[in-house]
């Protein structure tokens, strides 16, 4: 049977495009290989939030190309196949097929033309395809499931690509979310769902907002994790945080992304939000959830930032003292309206600065958090083996920490959720010991 291998840039609905490929090629009669050299399609699903992540794009299938020719049938998806479309035929000639972020589901028609010696394009916007139930998706590790609420997103902030990739909001049907969860948990043994969306907060479906999904979710059988990724400030509500608090297999785990700490540059970036509001939003969630963990996402060097905003940004870090972060240089996308700004470009190098200042403070943050953590007992979902140390186990709390620990059952135990003590900690990880 013919062998494919997929590689995927970027965020969890991205992993989630991936794992329904895999499931749809191989109800096609092909055969997934991490082989490169059995491998006779490579499918490359991209990200293209950041300039960075394009150029590694363009790189790997240099790569490929040096490494074997034309022997091999290459092709792009996600969102660098949205973004530049017939663009990357023309620029990439060796491409076989590109197809956009909501044409996954041609993907086995893409393959089959390619291996005929045909190239097929197609980045069009099939809505009705994203309301079809997903139950075929090949879910990676077995014990966990992504599954999506919504796609696209109509916030058209001003730095982000997000809009021109994935499309404009989308809500898909509460009974075809349900459907999935069910055939996770109930075909699948699958016990932890995370909801995914660029903004679930903006689910709205037949007068069903996100809090009314979730609580929904959460009264499945059997499931007994539930995550969410990921909210935008300006829609985030009270209503769903005591949906949070007032069950128990709702991970008390928040991503709320920033952005900035500047109300100036809030502004300049399209938030919709002050830098008060954000906060008491912070101080909401805290209220009514005194054990919530909160990570957010945060960008230096945007055109226009000056020390003063830089300086507001690290205050609220180290005020808020988040349990994650992730941080990144301003990046200029295409057809995003900061690209029109007038205002002067931040160095390279004063961002390259600003941002280690920030990931060095957070970094202590994150240590001093994971210190206070040791002797406690949390429960853990334990995933996989360690990379590391083959003896090893691997899981998270509902903080979402990686946790590793050792047990003699090793084996049995994947997919379960175990109670250890913590007993060392890095910035990155904890150890524990199995109870």
């Amino acid at each position: 049977m013919p062998k494919f291998k997929i590689e995927t840039w970027g965020c969890q609905m991205n992993e989630y495009d991936s794992q329904k490929m895999v499931g749809l090629l191989k109800q096609n009669g092909f055969t997934q290989t991490e082989s490169e050299e059995e491998a006779e399609v490579f499918i490359l699903n991209t990200c293209s939030v950041r300039e960075k992540a394009v150029h590694k794009i363009h790189s790997r299938v240099g790569v490929l190309k040096k490494r074997y020719g034309e022997g091999k049938i290459v092709g792009i998806c996600g969102c660098v196949a949205s973004q530049e479309g017939r663009a990357l035929m023309e620029k990439i000639p060796y491409l076989k097929f590109v197809l956009g972020t909501r044409s996954t589901h041609l993907i086995a028609k893409a393959v089959n033309r390619a291996m005929n010696g045909l190239k097929f394009l197609d980045s069009n916007d099939h809505k009705i395809e994203m309301d079809a139930p997903v139950t075929f998706a090949e879910r990676t590790g077995k014990t966990k499931a992504y599954i999506s609420i919504i796609e696209g997103c109509d916030n058209f902030c001003t730095y982000c690509v997000v809009p021109f990739t994935r499309g404009r909001e989308h809500s898909r049907p509460l009974s075809i979310i349900l459907n999935e969860v069910r055939d996770a948990v109930e075909n699948q043994g699958i016990h932890e769902i995370e909801l995914l969306g660029q903004n679930v907060n903006s689910y709205d479906y037949e007068g069903k907002g996100f809090a009314d999904v979730l609580e929904v979710v959460s009264n499945q059988p059997d499931v007994q994790r539930v995550r969410f990724l990921t909210s935008h400030p300006k829609d985030f509500n009270e209503r769903l945080v005591r949906v949070i608090a007032a069950h128990d297999n709702i991970c008390p785990t928040i991503h709320l992304p920033m952005q900035s700490g500047s109300d100036r540059i809030l502004k300049k970036m399209g938030r919709q939000y002050t830098r008060s509001d954000y906060l008491d939003k912070i101080k909401m969630i805290r209220d009514i959830l005194p054990e919530c963990w909160i990570s957010s996402d945060f960008i230096v060097g945007f055109p226009g930032e000056e020390e003063s905003d830089f300086l507001d940004t690290m205050d609220v870090i180290q005020s808020v003292k988040y349990d994650n972060l992730f941080s990144f240089k301003y990046s200029p996308r295409p057809r995003t309206a900061a690209l029109k700004l007038r205002d002067t470009l931040v160095s390279d190098s004063i961002a390259s600065s600003r941002l280690s200042v920030l990931q060095h403070t957070q970094e202590q943050i994150q240590l001093n958090k994971h210190l206070a953590m040791i002797n406690h007992v949390y429960p853990v979902l334990i995933e996989s083996f360690s990379k590391k140390n083959p003896k090893r186990l691997t899981g998270r709390t509902e903080g979402n920490h990686v946790v590793h620990f050792e047990a003699g059952r090793a084996a049995q135990l994947i997919g379960s959720i175990v109670d250890v003590r913590i007993e060392t900690v890095t910035m990155a990880s904890l150890k524990a010991r199995l109870l």
